[in-house]
């Protein structure tokens, strides 16, 4: 992604489709969306400084991004339909080099790589496509999507003018055009590719390459636009931008970005909804309304095409994170989360949002924004044309105060910090600080039992554990040996997380630390490039440490236990993830650079110029052990109480899959550091480490104001990924193979399933919330179609509302979980709401019809409705 991130299912139909019956009934604008027909006959996509033109007629898109291998094929369709949903006219996607190219001319095309299953996927839904072929993505993905193999061709150098990286970047791009061509999935050929990208972010470190980076731009935009695709190109944040592109945005924030070309759409590629997570960081979190400003923001000032990065973010499988440090998940607080659910509210607030600036597509598209500067922090920019069609933004840039502000002789009130969207220049259909949209309660809820028993229709059963155990020091004979310390990178070609490094040194009897009940004793001083590692001495673990996402590189000192005579000292040195991005950031290592014994007699001892012997991987992970068909290659021990606290330990049980078909996590709280699979599926890297205590979090957070990633933080002092989600499309009716590796000691027996359900759904709104049927107006153009402010709530299919855990009408404050009643209550609020949702899948309450029940109640006071809703 940006340098600024260098700084800091199954999704079955049921899955997705409890939200079906309440989008249904909030009409999906015509011009949202494109029916398969339309996008089939797309024909070809040219440009100017207004909008893309697609087979002739100009488009509004927003657009979002889901990542294929971030989540699995089963999942696909309902990522893709929910986007629909939501408002999305289009899908955009990386292409991952290194999860394609495995090897020089070794392709890989299948799995979660299937890559043109997922675009013909994005066509059947009928929606466009945006393929960011990169090849380099960034993107917190390993080695920024190139191949770690292509370091290592003989005078490589990544990203700029040098030709054996270029040679490999023109081959894969030729090969992903020449594939997407064949398919006939490019906007002329009827597919639904309507743009590419080639780079991604590279405007940020051109200028460390000198003029090499600078002919490095040209040739790529060059030879991308010579493959003919008959799509336009795009580069993201390019400051130096080579004729035949677009140069787009990427941020926070676009609204007052402008493409350098005078004949180029103004474009924003990624949106950033919320923001990654590395292990031991806090949790960010990004308001639904400020996220809504934005977007509003940028059409207000002309843009044309929106991407939401993430509008899925899904999980980093395996050892697919890059970083380094980032967690397995990759749910990005985007409006889809991590296991395929709608993130109420920002998806449905951001759904609300795309219904009102898709009213306004047609005045938008033809005209450019007049500005009118309404006062202080407020302005308004206005589209009309000559035949009277007429669209206004409105914006309170304040980020503190509600204001009023006249409009052609109409007064508007504006929240702080908030955008009115008026399609007909007079009445205010959204304010993106007026969330109209419900939200969900989801928790994580464990099966009751662990994986120490069987599933619950069967007998509490203690289950038979396997156990292997690795040698804590060098398996077998090493692969090399050398005088002091090699860099991991550069050993392992990353093709293991994991490098054993083997000495050992005597320590005279007479030494001091030695006797019982000295007070001093010996200590190991190590410094490390990164990212982590566990020492052993003498085979029993000593110390672990690490770097974190901000600095990978660490120093540390600990004390150890040591023998008279020899003493073997082995650590095992660990790689997190690689970098992926940054100015030559393929020459970025790892490993050790200095380990010493402190408190010695005679000093300190150097172990840097010892001759230390190396091993590439453990064991059981060079044996596969992991995979169905690799189980047996070693001895697994049988036990009904497998070890608990036990570095370098192999478990594996068989376990049925948990009941129902919510989506499934791996609660992991229990357990150190390792890796995990499902039937030899890679799940991930799971680490629940914590986060500090002592760093600043909120309980609430203040939308208003610009975002940051540390603005809104929770977790502080709490695991930053305690679940590891295992798709439901990876689980077999019975007999599945759970195998874990724990570097440093857990307890396996603590392991549980956990199911993700919406437990509840809460809403709050006020009298004067905009509310209109937007459906009606698009029909009709009638502007006065209000239906009046009400609040809609629904629960999960399968499931019915059966208790109003709170309900009133009159001040009620509070958030959802913790609403409370205000001085001003009706108190046949709650037996309101029961008559109206009880034992109902989903239900819809006007506020004219609780105001009526009371017409006297607390006259003159501005009244709100606040109602949560138990699921189940």
């Amino acid at each position: 992604m940006t340098e600024l991130r260098k700084q800091e299912q199954l999704l079955c139909t049921s899955s997705s489709s409890f939200f079906l019956p309440w989008t249904s009934r909030i009409f999906i604008i015509a011009a949202a969306f494109f029916t398969l027909a339309e996008i089939t006959a797309a024909g070809n996509v040219t440009y100017d400084s207004r909008s893309l033109i697609i087979n002739g007629q100009r488009r509004l898109l927003i657009s979002a991004s889901i990542h294929y291998p971030r989540s699995v094929p089963a999942m696909w369709p309902g990522l893709v339909q929910l986007a629909k949903e939501g408002g999305a006219n289009t899908i955009e996607t990386y292409v991952f080099w290194n999860g394609h190219e495995l090897s020089p001319n070794n392709y890989y095309f299948g799995g979660r790589y299937d890559l043109v299953k997922f675009c013909k996927i994005v066509q059947e839904a009928g929606l466009f496509l945006i393929l960011r072929i990169g090849p380099v993505v960034a993107a917190e993905w390993n080695y920024g999507g190139v191949p770690v193999w292509l370091h290592y061709v003989p005078g490589t150098v990544f990203r700029t003018d040098n030709e054996p990286f270029k040679y490999y970047m023109q081959k894969f791009m030729t090969y992903i055009v020449n594939l997407m061509k064949q398919e006939k999935l490019f906007a002329p050929q009827g597919g639904p590719i309507i743009l590419a990208q080639v780079e991604n972010e590279y405007g940020y470190y051109e200028s460390a390459y000198g003029e090499g980076g600078k002919r490095y731009a040209t040739w790529a935009a060059a030879m991308a636009v010579s493959q003919n695709t008959g799509v336009p190109w795009i580069m993201c944040q390019q400051y130096h931008v080579p004729d035949n592109v677009i140069d787009t945005c990427n941020g926070f924030y676009c609204d007052q970005f402008k493409p350098i070309a005078p004949n180029a759409p103004k474009m924003w590629t990624e949106n950033w909804p919320g923001w990654f997570k590395t292990f031991g960081s806090r949790d960010p979190h990004r308001p639904a309304e400020d996220v809504a400003y934005a977007v509003a923001r940028f059409f207000q000032k002309g843009g044309s095409l929106q991407n939401y990065y993430m509008y899925h973010g899904g999980t980093n499988f395996g050892r697919t994170a890059g970083g380094p440090f980032i967690t397995t998940s990759y749910d990005y607080e985007a409006p889809i989360d991590e296991y395929g659910l709608a993130r109420f509210p920002k998806w449905g607030h951001l759904k609300d949002l795309h219904r009102a600036i898709m009213l306004c597509e047609n005045v938008m598209l033809r005209t450019e924004p007049k500005l009118l500067q309404l006062g202080p922090l407020l302005e308004a920019d206005v589209y009309e044309d000559t035949s009277g069609a007429c669209a206004a933004f409105i914006a309170n840039t304040d980020d503190k105060n509600d204001k009023s502000v006249m409009f052609r002789n109409v007064s508007y009130d504006l929240p702080a910090w908030s955008v009115s969207i008026l399609p007909d220049c007079k009445t205010v259909v959204f304010n993106t600080a007026k969330v109209g949209s419900q939200t969900s309660v989801v928790e994580m809820v464990p099966s009751n039992f662990t994986l120490s028993m069987v599933s619950p229709n069967k007998d509490f059963k203690g289950l038979t554990w396997e156990v292997f155990q690795e040698k804590a020091m060098i398996w077998g004979e090493p692969d090399f040996t050398r005088t002091g310390f090699v860099d991991q990178i550069n050993t392992t070609k990353d093709t293991t997380d994991y490098l054993w490094c083997s000495t050992s040194f005597f320590v005279d009897a007479n030494e001091e630390i030695l006797k019982t009940g000295s007070r001093s004793s010996a200590m190991l001083s190590v410094e490390s490039k990164g990212h982590a590692l566990h020492a052993f001495v003498n085979q029993k673990l000593q110390a672990t440490a690490s770097g974190n996402g901000t600095h990978p590189p660490f120093n540390f000192t600990s004390p150890i236990v040591l023998k008279p005579g020899k003493n073997d000292i082995s650590i095992l040195g660990l790689t997190v993830g690689l970098q992926n991005a940054g100015m030559f950031y393929e020459w970025i290592g790892a490993g050790l650079t200095s380990v010493k014994i402190l408190g010695l007699k005679n000093g300190t001892l150097d172990l840097s110029t010892y001759t230390w012997a190396y091993k590439m991987g453990v064991q059981g992970e060079q044996l596969k052990i992991y995979q169905l068909d690799g189980t047996n290659s070693v001895k697994w021990g049988s036990t009904s109480e497998p070890p608990v606290q036990q570095p370098l330990t192999w478990y594996k049980i068989v376990v049925d899959p948990p009941p129902g078909n919510e989506p499934v996590g791996l609660d992991m709280v229990h357990m150190g550091k390792g890796m995990a699979w499902l039937n030899g599926e890679e799940i991930g890297r799971y680490w629940p480490r914590k986060s500090s205590k002592h760093e600043e979090c909120v309980l609430h957070c203040d939308y208003r104001g610009k975002f940051m990633p540390d603005k809104c933080s929770t977790g502080c002092g709490e695991p930053t990924q305690r679940w590891y989600h295992i798709p439901r499309s990876w689980f077999k009716p019975s007999g599945n193979v759970l195998v874990f590796f724990e570097e440093k000691g857990g307890d396996p027996t603590k392991i549980r399933f956990s199911r993700r359900k919406m437990m509840a759904a809460c809403a709050h709104i006020s009298e004067d919330h905009p509310s209109y049927d937007l459906e009606n107006m698009q029909k009709t153009g009638n502007s006065s179609s209000s239906s009046g402010s009400k609040i809609e709530l629904v629960c999960p299919t399968n499931s019915q509302i059966s208790a109003v855990n709170f309900a009133s009408f009159g001040t009620p404050t509070g958030t959802c979980g913790s609403f409370a009643k205000g001085d001003c209550h009706d108190p046949s609020s709650v037996s309101f709401v029961e008559k109206v949702c009880l034992n109902k899948n989903k239900c819809a309450l006007e506020v004219s019809q609780v105001r009526n029940l009371n017409l006297g109640l607390c006259p003159d006071t501005p009244k709100r409705l606040a109602v949560e809703v138990i699921c189940s």
